[in-house]
Order: C-alpha cells, then sequence, then structure tokens
C-alpha cells in the first residue's frame, strides 16, 4: 500500500479571499499548500477595472505570510459596462488572466454582472483574439426555472449560444455540478474547460437537506443528485486535461451561514489536498491527483507548471473546526469521514 504521494505544487483555479480582515485570516491556508489561485472578483464594489485589480492584488500581496511566494492571478468582473480596452490592457501588462461572468442574481455579490448578454459582446470578441479566458458562473436566474435545473439549462441557454458567436474564445465553465455539464465539456474542443470542487466530490443535495438542514453545506450552485456527483467524481479522476481543481473555496462568517437567508459557499482550503487524496484513492486514481491539481490548470492557462513539490503521508489528517478572524468564526468544511493523508 502506497504510504507517501509526492507531487508539484498545486494550484487553485478558482478562490475566493474577500477583502480586509477576512483575506489577511484566510489567506494563510491557502497560501500553506497552493502557489498560485485564480482570485475571484466579487468584492463590495467588485473588481471591474485593470485598476482596482492591481489595487487588490497589492493589498493581497501586503497580506502574505512572511516568506510566502504564493501567486495570484488576478481576475475582472464582467457587467454591461466592461471597457474592452480596459481588459485587453491589464491582460497585456500581465496583470489579469481572466475575466469573470456572473449571471446578475446568481450567487453572493453577482448584482453588478451581467443581464443582457448582448451588451458584453463587444468584450467578449476582444477576448476571443487576444486568448483571455472567461470564466463562467453556469445558472440562469429566471425564477421559473428550479434551482437544481439552473446549470443545465444555464448551458443550453446562455452558454452554447455564446461560444457558437464567438469563435475561438476561450472558456472555464467554473465549479461544475452537473452530468450535463461534464458531458458538455467533454464534447468540445480545447478551448473549453471546467473545474470542479473539493466539495462537490463529497457531498451531494442529501448531505444538506436529510435530517435536517446543514449550512455549512450550502453552495452555489448547489449540489446536486448522487448521479451527477459520481459523474464529478469520474471526470475529475479520468486523467483527462479538460478537468482541474477550483475549490470555490468562500469564506463566510458563521454569523451569516447561519441568518434565515444565510450565505451560500464552502470553506475548503484548510483541508483540500487531504480530502483529494482520499478521493482520489477511493477511486484508484492516486496516480492522476497531480494532473488534476497541479498540471491540466496551468496547461489551459498557457502558464508554467510549478516546479516546487509537495509530499502527502498515509499518516493521518488534523485540520481546524473554524478559522478564527476579526469578523467571527468560520467553519471549515468537514467531509464527514477521517482523512488519512496528511500533507507533509
Amino acid at each position: 500500500m502506497t504510504q507517501t504521494i509526492t507531487i508539484r505544487r498545486p494550484d487553485d483555479w478558482h478562490l475566493h479571499l474577500r477583502d480586509g480582515a477576512m483575506l489577511r485570516a484566510v489567506l494563510p491556508e491557502t497560501t500553506r499548500h497552493f502557489a498560485r489561485a485564480i482570485i475571484m472578483p466579487n468584492l463590495v464594489p467588485p473588481v471591474v477595472t485593470g485598476a482596482q485589480a492591481a489595487a487588490y492584488r497589492q493589498r493581497i500581496l501586503d497580506a502574505l505570510p512572511q516568506g510566502s511566494d504564493f501567486a495570484p492571478l488576478m481576475t475582472l468582473y464582467l457587467t454591461e459596462e466592461t471597457d474592452p480596452h480596459d481588459v485587453a490592457a491589464a491582460h497585456a501588462s500581465g496583470l489579469v488572466h481572466a475575466v469573470k461572468l456572473y449571471p446578475a442574481g446568481a450567487t453572493t455579490n453577482s448584482a453588478s454582472g451581467v443581464a443582457n448578454f448582448d451588451k458584453v459582446r463587444p468584450v467578449l470578441e476582444r477576448m476571443a483574439e487576444i486568448g483571455l479566458p472567461l470564466c463562467v458562473h453556469g445558472e440562469v436566474t429566471d425564477p421559473q426555472i428550479d434551482i437544481f435545473d439552473r446549470e443545465a439549462v444555464f448551458i443550453d441557454r446562455v452558454l452554447d449560444p455564446i461560444r457558437r458567436a464567438t469563435p475561438g474564445l476561450r472558456v472555464v465553465m467554473e465549479h461544475i455540478t452537473t452530468s450535463d455539464a461534464v458531458s458538455y465539456a467533454r464534447a468540445a474542443g480545447p478551448d473549453l474547460a471546467a473545474t470542479i470542487t473539493t466539495h462537490h466530490l463529497v457531498i451531494n443535495r442529501n448531505h444538506i437537506l436529510a435530517g435536517g438542514i446543514r449550512p455549512h453545506y450550502y453552495c452555489l450552485p448547489v449540489a446536486k443528485r448522487e448521479v451527477h456527483r459520481l459523474a464529478l467524481r469520474a471526470a475529475a479522476t479520468s486523467g483527462e486535461a479538460r478537468f482541474f481543481l477550483g475549490t470555490d473555496s468562500a469564506p463566510h462568517t458563521d454569523a451569516n451561514k447561519l441568518l434565515p437567508c444565510g450565505c451560500a459557499g464552502c470553506f475548503t482550503a484548510s483541508n483540500t489536498l487531504s480530502i483529494l487524496a482520499q478521493v482520489f484513492e477511493t477511486e484508484d486514481a492516486l496516480d492522476r491527483l497531480e494532473g488534476f491539481t497541479s498540471l491540466n490548470g496551468p496547461a489551459f492557462y498557457g502558464l508554467p507548471a510549478n516546479t516546487a513539490k509537495v509530499t502527502l503521508e498515509r499518516s493521518g489528517a488534523t485540520y481546524p473546526s473554524h478559522i478564527e478572524t476579526a469578523d467571527g468564526p468560520v467553519t471549515v468544511f468537514d467531509p464527514g469521514f477521517a482523512l488519512d493523508w496528511k500533507v507533509l
């Protein structure tokens, strides 16, 4: 039985760090294991210009633990007023690595997102010209569509028409949750990829709802039926280059998670690698863990893989139940099973 695994240092291709006191509290949980991360721009107010992205990046660098070489990869929040020239300039400078599409009202801090997709066509066309990826939160917001169907409907109504109208646009389907998304990604060419979160490999909708509501498992896109979770696990452990890790680790204080209308998000930065090693071992795919965490993402984004290595040992992992912040505690995602693999 394998006792240690050594892989290239991983990256996180979808991460929420927030700002201010929350940023300072949660950032070390990512920098401990990850070399780089695509940073989500849904602050209040959102990061919509290159100048704002540069300022946010500096705040992240200022908050890094001493000696850390973590590199934040910045994104811009797409609005109906986004300037294509500003996007192109931010990309050309090496600052911005993607633009994030939030359908207006789809998730946390998405009120400034897109409602009329025709209005962002000039930005998307410019992005296709310069090879800048579009990261997509793939859910419709039509209240007539059941929340468990919103990803599949988004693919048909929004994503596929955008891709057909914008040849060459590189797209990342973020935090996919359905077999529909897995099938769509597999049917596409090399200009389409998909990230999969740690928590969607572990939980289905029963974990949220059966036997009492568990708000710390509530996320958006919401976890779906077991058949979809199994499709995600098969995709993540398949070795296919189109699938890679984006944790969507999203810190909210317990007070905000436990409100009558609580916040969506799972905070997985502290224990993601241990959980993933457990998942991949269960699927008899430990030899594919490095591809999912460390190789496939850089290849899609046109970046070199990290040369540094990390080693996991079969000695049992422990992790804190909470991360303390100035605003209150943040609960760390509990996978519901013991973790055999510890990051050394």
